[in-house]
């Protein structure tokens, strides 16, 4: 794959068409999920020019949320079990789309900057082991087609 990503698109469904072939071949041959993780925040930062892409592996000796690969500002360390959209989409096991931050109860702000957000929890052998958290500068940005796109490049991480 070359160094940058390709998209002719411009509208969100057709982004996420191009970004998938493109994704699988960055981390098709990778076996270490870290790095896999990378890229994918990084590529997913890049084409939608989203504020803040990461992920968050479950610790169970903690109950807890640790922060993984992610492309944005200063992030969450931490993130408790229940608490926060986070916390609240791994205790769930369901994706949530926040379409005001400021509307959800118990929202955890890492950035002030953050208006809306998509978490997706990563559910292997039936189990979250972690979540992919999007956020974004704009309110209400993501949707039902988010959910799709992004769980399909989520299942990639579990070749």
């Amino acid at each position: 794959m070359s160094e940058s990503l390709i998209i002719t698109s411009t509208y969100k469904e057709g982004i996420y068409k191009e970004l998938l072939p493109q994704i699988e071949a960055v981390i098709k041959q990778e076996t270490d999920i870290i790095a896999n993780q990378a890229n994918i925040s990084a590529i997913l930062k890049e084409a939608f020019k989203f504020l803040w892409v990461g992920f968050y592996r479950v610790d169970k000796d903690n109950d807890e949320l640790v922060l993984g690969p992610f492309q944005g500002p200063l992030a969450c360390t931490r993130i408790k079990y229940g608490r926060g959209v986070c916390g609240t989409a791994w205790k769930e096991g369901k994706v949530l789309i926040i379409p005001d931050v400021d509307k959800f109860p118990g929202h955890i702000a890492c950035s002030s900057a953050s208006r809306s957000e998509i978490v997706l929890p990563m559910i292997k052998d039936k189990e979250v082991t972690g979540v992919l958290d999007i956020d974004s500068e704009k309110l209400d940005n993501f949707d039902s087609a988010d959910e799709v796109w992004l769980q399909k490049i989520i299942g990639y991480l579990f070749f």
